[in-house]
């Protein structure tokens, strides 16, 4: 959970949902399919030539066992994927 002496603790607000378990939901389903997801987002970054050793990303599930990837990067690393996207955008829009 959120630790005091984290450097981002008090910009994370308390959420219930991260940690209230409902019995029956499959929480475990949605944590893998969300550790897949992160590590497919990385591969294709990596791939794409991307530098990923700024790169954080943490699999999570929400209160109805959705999976979902928290990322964190740096405003450079953020800039960088930014200018990514973009450019793959201006491709798309290309072709």
């Amino acid at each position: 959970m959120y630790d005091p002496e984290d450097e981002g603790f008090e910009s994370e607000p308390f959420d219930p949902d991260d940690v209230a378990w409902v019995r029956g939901v499959d929480y475990v389903a949605g944590w893998r399919d969300a550790a897949d997801a992160g590590g497919e987002l990385a591969a294709a970054l990596t791939s794409a030539g991307f530098d990923t050793t700024e790169l954080e990303w943490q699999a999570r599930t929400s209160a109805d066992g959705a999976g979902g990837v928290r990322l964190v990067l740096s405003a450079a690393a953020a800039h960088d994927m930014a200018a990514l996207v973009r450019a793959v955008a201006r491709l798309g829009r290309a072709s």
